[in-house]
């Protein structure tokens, strides 16, 4: 049987203004009531980014709302922004390291999935993408919609 994804919160925006390079996939440290919230689909990751702090690398600004069913018995509530790790193998953290430090790249995460039990992250090494890139890329969209009308009707 394969494993299912289920996906939980994407960034389409990304692909708008960034050109993807390359794309991994990554297990975040999650606490219990933030999987339990994530799958309530309380989740966002459309300002977030991940970057390394001290060979590890963590994921910043992925905003997962406190569950709704969660008294804190005295606990401080946990900061809905607070940095994650996220679990790479080292060999794939080293590769991935060299190639973000290169000018002009960046990693964002893409999308955030659950794939058999675990809560996987995708991550990708983007470059940032010009104004001009931008309308081209619209344009090239645009023209495949309409060679697909004109393919339908015919």
């Amino acid at each position: 049987m394969a494993d299912e994804e289920k996906v939980f919160a994407s960034n389409r925006a990304a692909r708008h203004f960034y050109e993807i390079l390359d794309a991994y996939e990554a297990g975040i440290v999650l606490n219990g009531f933030e999987v339990k919230s994530i799958r309530e689909g309380k989740v966002q990751i459309k300002d977030s980014y991940a970057a390394f702090e001290k060979g590890e690398l963590f994921l910043y600004n992925c905003h997962i709302s406190p569950y709704s069913f969660h008294t804190h018995l005295g606990l401080s509530p946990l900061d809905p922004l607070r940095k994650r790790k996220l679990l790479m193998h080292k060999i794939e953290l080293k590769r991935l390291k060299g190639k973000s430090e290169e000018k002009g790249l960046t990693l964002i995460p893409l999308k955030l999935y659950q794939k058999g039990r675990k809560i996987k992250v995708e991550i990708a090494l983007c470059k940032g993408k010009k104004v001009y890139d931008k309308r081209e890329s619209i344009k090239k969209r645009d023209l495949e919609r309409e060679q697909q009308k004109e393919l339908k009707y015919k």
